[in-house]
Formats: C-alpha cells, sequence, structure tokens
C-alpha cells in the first residue's frame, strides 16, 4: 500500500507542478493576432500551441472545494486506483478555455483589395497650362505684329531707303528689316498685297521712320516724294570745311547752315562705320568735320536737314570699302585717325600725283617719333587759327594748340577738312620713302623733297627765289597791260 500511496503522491504532486507551469504560461501576454486564422473557425477550436495535455482551466478548483486528498481516503485511493486512470476523464479535464468576446474581436481579418480608381485631375491640370501657355504665346505674337504694323513703341529717327529698279516687294521688306524698320518681312509682304500695292513701288531715294505704320510707309515707298520739287545740284570740292559746307547748303536754299551743322555733328542715323567714331571726342571742334565726303549731290528746297546728312553719310558709307577698312586696321589706324591723317595730306599736296610721296613724309614722322615729335604741318596752324579761334563760342586754347602740329604731337584731335578719296588712298598706301621734309610751291604746283634738313633749307631758297621771280613777272605782266589801256 504504501508504494501505491508513494506513486498517487507522485501523481498529483505532478498534477501540481502543471499547474503551477500552465499558470505561469497564462500570464504571459498571447497576441491573439499570431494564432493562425485557419485555426480559429470556431471558438471551440484550441490551437494546439495554446493549450497543452492536461491542461487545467484556472478556475478548476473553486473556492473552499476539498482538495483530492480529502475526497480519497487511503483505501480509496488503493481500490479505485485503475478507475482514477483508466475511467471516464473527471469533469475539469473537458472544460475549455474561456475565450472571451472581446478577445475573439482582435483576431485579424482579411481585408479585401479594392480596385484603385483612375485620377484624372493631373491630365486636366496638364491640359489647362498647356492651353493657357499658348493662349498667352498667341497673344503675345498677335499683340508683337499689332505693335509692329502700327509703328508703336519705335524710334522716329528718319532712314534714307533706296529701292533699286526691278526690286520685289520681298526685297523691299527685307532692305526696311535691315534697316531696321521693320520686324517681320512676310507680314509686311502680306499686308502689301493685301493692299495691292505690289507693283506701285518706285525706284529711289525714300525717307522712312521705324514708328511710322505699314500704311504710311507704303503710301511713302508708292509715291514720289520730289515729283513736284525743283532738284538742287550741289558739289562739296575737296578739302572743304563743315562750315563751308554749311553756307553753301543755306546759300542754295536748301537747309539752314546751323541746322545742318546741328544734325550733321549729332549723327546717330544707323550707318556702319558711326559704330566705328569713338564716343568721347574729347578736344575735337567739329565731330564730324571729313566725314562730308566731296561730291556732287542733288537735294531740293527747304529740304529736311536730316535728310540732307543722311544723304551725305550714305556717300561716305558706301566709299569706305571693306578693302579700305582692311587696309587701315593692318595699318593699325582707327577711322577718326585715317580721316584725319587724310586731311591733312589733301591740304599739303598741290596736286594728286604727289598724295602718297606727301602721306610717306608723315608717316616717317609719326614713325620716328623720339627725332620727329611734331608733324610742323602749316594747314594745321591755319585750320587752328582761322577756324577754330573765330568760331568758338568759349575760348580754349588747349584745344587751339592740341590742333595746331607746331604746338602739339602726333596728329590732332580730329581733321582740318573733309579729304577725298585719293587722299585717304594716299595714306592707306604707306608708300615706303626715306624723305622727311617737302616743300611746295604753290604757283607751279611743283613739290621737292628732302631727306636731310639741309637738302631741305636749300630747297626752301630754290622755291623761294622761284616764287619771287613768278610774282615779279606778274606783277610786271600786270603793270604792263595796265600801261597798254592808258
Amino acid at each position: 500500500m504504501q508504494n501505491n500511496d508513494d506513486l498517487i503522491n507522485d501523481i498529483l504532486k505532478e498534477l501540481d507542478d502543471d499547474k503551477k507551469n500552465r499558470s505561469a504560461a497564462n500570464e504571459k501576454n498571447i497576441n491573439p493576432e499570431e494564432i493562425p486564422a485557419e485555426k480559429l473557425d470556431s471558438g471551440n477550436d484550441i490551437p494546439n500551441e495554446a493549450v497543452h495535455e492536461h491542461e487545467v482551466h484556472p478556475q478548476i478548483f473553486p473556492e473552499n472545494a476539498p482538495s483530492p486528498d480529502e475526497n480519497f481516503s487511503s483505501s480509496d485511493k488503493t481500490n479505485n486506483i485503475d478507475d482514477y486512470f483508466h475511467g471516464t476523464e473527471p469533469e475539469f479535464y473537458n472544460e475549455q478555455p474561456n475565450i472571451r468576446p472581446a478577445e475573439r474581436a482582435n483576431i485579424p481579418k482579411k481585408k479585401k483589395k479594392r480596385k484603385k480608381k483612375s485620377n484624372r485631375l493631373p491630365g486636366v491640370l496638364i491640359l489647362t497650362t498647356l492651353i493657357f501657355a499658348v493662349s498667352i504665346i498667341l497673344s503675345m505674337v498677335i499683340i508683337g505684329f499689332g505693335k509692329d504694323m502700327l509703328g508703336i513703341g519705335k524710334g522716329d529717327t528718319t532712314k534714307l531707303i533706296i529701292i533699286e529698279d526691278g526690286s520685289t516687294t520681298e526685297d523691299i521688306a527685307q532692305m526696311l528689316k535691315d534697316e531696321g524698320i521693320i520686324k517681320s518681312p512676310k507680314f509686311f509682304v502680306m499686308f502689301s498685297r493685301l493692299r495691292k500695292a505690289d507693283s506701285s513701288y518706285i525706284a529711289g531715294e525714300h525717307f522712312i521712320r521705324p514708328n511710322m505704320a505699314y500704311e504710311t510707309i507704303i503710301q511713302n515707298l508708292t509715291t514720289d516724294e520730289i515729283e513736284n520739287k525743283e532738284i538742287i545740284e550741289v558739289t562739296f570740292p575737296e578739302g572743304i570745311t563743315l562750315l563751308d559746307a554749311g553756307a553753301i547748303l543755306e546759300e542754295k536754299g536748301i537747309c539752314s547752315k546751323d541746322d545742318f551743322i546741328f544734325n550733321f555733328n549729332a549723327g546717330g542715323y544707323g550707318f556702319a562705320f558711326e559704330e566705328r567714331l569713338p564716343i568721347n571726342s574729347g578736344l575735337k571742334f567739329m565731330r564730324m568735320e571729313g566725314y562730308v565726303f566731296p561730291d556732287t549731290y542733288f537735294f531740293y528746297e527747304d529740304m529736311d536737314p536730316e535728310k540732307v546728312c543722311q544723304k551725305i553719310y550714305l556717300n561716305f558709307e558706301q566709299k569706305m570699302t571693306e578693302e579700305r577698312y582692311a587696309k587701315m586696321e593692318s595699318l593699325d589706324l582707327s577711322l577718326d585717325e585715317l580721316i584725319t591723317f587724310a586731311s591733312i595730306v589733301q591740304k599739303e599736296a598741290a596736286t594728286t600725283d604727289t598724295m602718297v610721296t606727301v602721306a610717306s613724309v608723315f608717316w616717317n614722322r609719326l614713325n620716328n617719333k623720339d627725332k620727329f615729335p611734331r608733324l610742323q604741318s602749316d594747314p594745321t596752324s591755319n585750320y587752328a587759327n582761322n577756324v577754330i579761334k573765330p568760331n568758338m563760342d568759349v575760348y580754349d586754347k588747349t584745344m587751339i594748340d592740341a590742333y595746331d602740329t607746331y604746338e602739339g604731337t602726333g596728329l590732332p584731335p580730329g581733321a582740318i577738312c573733309n579729304p577725298g578719296l585719293e587722299a585717304i588712298d594716299a595714306v592707306l598706301e604707306n608708300f615706303p620713302t626715306n624723305y622727311y621734309y617737302f616743300i611746295a610751291n604753290i604757283y607751279t604746283g611743283q613739290t621737292e623733297f628732302a631727306e636731310t634738313l639741309e637738302e631741305h633749307e636749300a630747297n626752301q631758297a630754290r622755291i623761294e627765289e622761284e616764287v619771287n621771280a613768278y610774282l615779279a613777272s606778274s606783277e610786271a605782266a600786270e603793270q604792263g597791260e595796265n600801261g597798254d589801256e592808258y
């Protein structure tokens, strides 16, 4: 019996230990979400991991209930041992853990996938932005063409336009664009055809302003401006000054001298050669002295001074070819220096045949400044004292000395006259010689050149004798003619 009691005690102890182990396991936080859903189809299905064999519910022994030892006497323990182990299971083994509804509600459920609805908002925004941008661009284009057609926001400087014989509307439109009159040649051509003006353009000179409307431009280009006006021919000789040119124009009834000089010095007519001129004229007396190109011009009575100036500017622009500019730059001369140099040659040379040699003398002096710091040209002194000094608003000795090459060094600040093409080309020739001196007989036109001062002084003495002899013979001849009369 003792052995059976020990066996029973061992079993009960084992049950006790299992109870304690189960209680400890239940106290652990078991997350219901870790239990697979397929194992929880019904509330009575307990996962194997959650319930161990012989698990005892925490409430298996109600409070104040008798213990198993009290329910069995020693004899009952011995006699009923087989029933205990092999009979029906105690009622508490069939009880299931009490799973509360709150715990079951925490069990995750599979969520159904929802179909994504297409969002059209980005496409609508892109389309709206595109339409808005295109509208703005079209508006700007229309406004731009409208402003160009009406001449809004453009300059009022008169431009000289020359239509050649046989020019098409496309040629005229492109020329107007190149001159800065219009911006769209194609639009002008279209407008011209709508006006049926393609066959009405007149060859010749026309004066147009950028701020003119297309309608006004076409009217000017299809009208002969000087048809009913008297044409006046004017010739500017080589060596003329700007003041002399203004006086000739006023005398001919073309425009006033002062208006011409003011507009000619102001410039700004958009010719290419103007871009080569210095912005700051410094000590220059007349900013555009030297650019009245000597030639024959055709004006008309009471002509706008700006139009007169543009005709003269255009002539100078055409005479200064790319070849001449290339030679000028190879000699390291600016346009202003070239015209100033040529104006001295124009005044110093007795004939065009001697211009190249006269220019060589001044080239040699300019290239040997240490030995010849001054050009010592008589015409520069004459211009300083006879042209600048009497026409100065405020006396400026610095300017006068700068023009007088017996006082100032190098070339004067500006031209002393308006040189012709021969004098310009003579400077560009840069013909090599060893001459540093020359003297001309103004009565015979003969010029003597010398390499040294001694040779030059001998030439001076001989020329002086020739001049005195010429004057004496002229005076005798004049007296003889007067005697014959009496």
